[in-house]
């Protein structure tokens, strides 16, 4: 006996022969799910690769980056990280200094521990923020301090107050939106 499943067509009830995902209905359709599976197949492999050498070469390409690395798998940071999260409430400190309210689970430095390596096990150098925070943060530090992989370093002060800290990312977000629709 064959072995069949219900087709995908939406309210279709009728039988599919395996290894077919539609009725003989809707077989039509069956190309064109072949190929977006196929697709999602390549870029799934694609992003895993890129994931491994990230994980694997980039976070390691230099003594300095190992031994930060290092540190965020520790038992020390899971708990100053869990310590962060309850006292700021799970609410990204960005935003708040913004005056909206979004959920947040990165914990960030409010100082870069690339230019200013001792405040890193600091509590009081570190806030909840969300995704779109952290990104926005991360190239306003690759302006102002030359952070990143290929930045120059900058004679600029360091900059704790978060309020300030948002709202010099927030001008720059609004400015590469301008540039950028």
């Amino acid at each position: 006996m064959p072995r069949v499943r219900r087709c995908r067509y939406p309210n279709c009830h009728a039988f599919a022969m395996m290894p077919n995902h539609y009725c003989q209905k809707h077989i039509e359709h069956e190309k064109k799910l072949q190929e977006r599976n196929e697709f999602y197949r390549l870029h799934h492999k694609q992003n895993k690769q890129s994931q491994w050498k990230y994980n694997h070469i980039t976070r390691y390409r230099n003594p300095v980056k190992q031994k930060q690395n290092k540190f965020y798998h520790s038992r020390q940071w899971k708990t100053m990280r869990n310590i962060i999260l309850k006292r700021d409430y799970h609410l990204c400190q960005y935003c708040k200094a913004l005056g909206r309210v979004s959920e947040g689970n990165i914990i960030d430095h409010v100082l870069p521990v690339e230019r200013l390596p001792d405040h890193m096990k600091e509590l009081n150098n570190l806030v909840t923020c969300c995704q779109t925070c952290h990104y926005w943060k991360t190239r306003f530090e690759e302006q102002y301090y030359g952070t990143g992989l290929h930045g120059k370093p900058t004679d600029n002060p360091p900059i704790t107050d978060v309020k300030l800290i948002a709202n010099l990312a927030a001008k720059l977000k609004n400015n590469h939106e301008f540039k950028h629709p």
